[in-house]
Parts: structure tokens; C-alpha cells; sequence
């Protein structure tokens, strides 16, 4: 394919993802009460520490409507995760070879249960932290979050650990690609430890020791099924070059 060619492609899987999104978005307008709810349980299970009791303070009057845009544009991201995976993939499939583009559809299925394995587990962990957070500053400290600081935080929150559980897949892909081999990972591997524990102490967005060790643990165990995956796939080349 020419770059103009390369070009227009683009464009067009650009415009079927903004066109999934507009439709999530639709729907995450309608199902925003729900949503509310379910991002308001961990707030509510600390609630005793708050002083309005499980309820979120609005500073201006436009702070609802901007909390309800930015949830609905956030839900619609995650709704249409699906549709604009496909479309990366169909960008770059081109440049595979017809053997590498069976992955796809393996592709497309685990970046999704993984990114919403990783909201989960933001999800579930943010009670805990939030429990961290309004104790450490000692018992005098009476808590009154608003909520846009507070919709941000877990949305930021779900979306970090989302996006860093997609971890092993760059690291499959790697071993795919032969730019990694499963020898190197395990050479440095207790490297890849240090450096996991660095980019989620940055990565993690309350910061607290809590989030950071749910976010840690997960993505080394991923690097160890990321080299299981490699040492399997290098296995099962070697008997496919043996029998040929």
C-alpha cells in the first residue's frame, strides 16, 4: 500500500471508531444512573468517614451536567473497546503474514477480558484505598470529596490498571514479532520486576501502597504466562520445523 493509501485506510477505521463511540456514548447517556450508582459504591462503603455521608459535594451549578458528560464519554469508551480493538487490528493487518492473522479474533477477545479484568480489579480495590487514604491523615481530618475529584480519580484508576493489564499481550506480541525471546525475558527477569514496580508507582493514580501492590503483583505473574506462552509457542515451532 501507498502512504496515501495507508492514509485513507486510517481515516476509515478512525471513522468507524468515532462511530461506535457516538453510539456507546447514546447508550451510556440513558444508563447513566446506573453507572452513577455502581461508581458511587466504594465512596459509600467509607462513607462513615465522610461528613456528607455518602453523598458528593457540586461546587458550581454546571458540575453535575460536566460529571455526567465526562462519565457518559468514559462508558462509551469502554462500551466501543471492543469495536476499536478490531479496528487496530484491521489497520495493521495488512503488514501481517497470513499465518499471524489468525491472532485476531484470540487478539481482540484478550485485550478485552484483560482491560476489563483490570477495571475490575481498580474497581474493587479502590474501597480499600480510599479506606487508606481518608486514615492516614489522622482522625481529625473530616472528609467531603466533590465529584468531579472523585469521578476522576476511579475513572483514572480503571482506566490505568485497564490499560497496564493489556501488559502481556505486548509481551506475547513481542515474542511473536521475534523482537524479544523467551530466554531474554527470563534473563531479565527480576529487571522486569523493578522496572513493573517503577511504571506502576507513576502509572497508579491515588498512590497509595494498596493500589500499587494490586496493580504489581498481577502484571509480574503476567510477565511468568508471558514467558510460559513464548516457551510453548517456540516449543511447537521447533516440532513444526522438525516434521517439515
Amino acid at each position: 500500500m501507498t502512504l496515501i493509501e495507508h492514509l485513507v485506510e486510517l481515516r476509515s477505521r478512525v471513522i468507524k471508531s468515532a462511530v461506535a463511540v457516538a453510539v456507546a456514548a447514546v447508550i451510556a447517556w440513558f444508563l447513566y444512573p446506573s453507572i452513577l450508582g455502581l461508581l458511587l459504591e466504594p465512596y459509600k462503603q467509607i462513607s462513615g468517614r465522610s461528613l456528607t455521608r455518602g453523598e458528593l459535594l457540586a461546587t458550581g451549578p454546571l458540575e453535575p451536567f460536566a460529571v455526567r458528560l465526562k462519565i457518559t464519554a468514559y462508558a462509551a469508551i469502554g462500551i466501543a473497546m471492543p469495536v476499536i480493538l478490531w479496528q487496530i487490528w484491521r489497520f495493521v493487518s495488512p503488514g501481517l503474514y497470513s499465518h499471524e492473522k489468525k491472532y485476531a479474533l484470540p487478539f481482540v477477545a484478550a485485550a478485552t477480558v484483560l482491560f476489563v479484568m483490570g477495571a475490575t480489579t481498580a474497581y474493587w480495590t479502590l474501597p480499600k484505598a480510599l479506606d487508606w487514604l481518608s486514615a492516614v491523615g489522622g482522625s481529625d481530618i473530616t472528609q467531603a470529596y466533590t465529584a468531579d475529584r472523585y469521578f476522576q480519580l476511579i475513572i483514572y484508576m480503571m482506566l490505568a490498571f485497564g490499560v497496564c493489564f493489556e501488559f502481556p499481550i505486548l509481551l506475547v506480541f513481542l515474542q511473536l514479532a521475534g523482537i524479544v525471546s523467551t530466554d531474554w525475558l527470563r534473563k531479565y527477569r527480576r529487571h522486569a520486576i523493578v522496572v513493573i514496580f517503577i511504571v506502576v508507582a507513576v502509572a497508579t493514580p491515588s498512590n497509595d501502597p494498596i493500589s500499587m501492590m494490586s496493580l504489581a503483583l498481577p502484571l509480574c505473574l503476567f510477565y511468568e504466562i508471558a514467558i510460559v506462552i513464548g516457551r510453548v509457542n517456540t516449543r511447537r515451532k521447533r516440532r513444526a520445523a522438525a516434521n517439515a
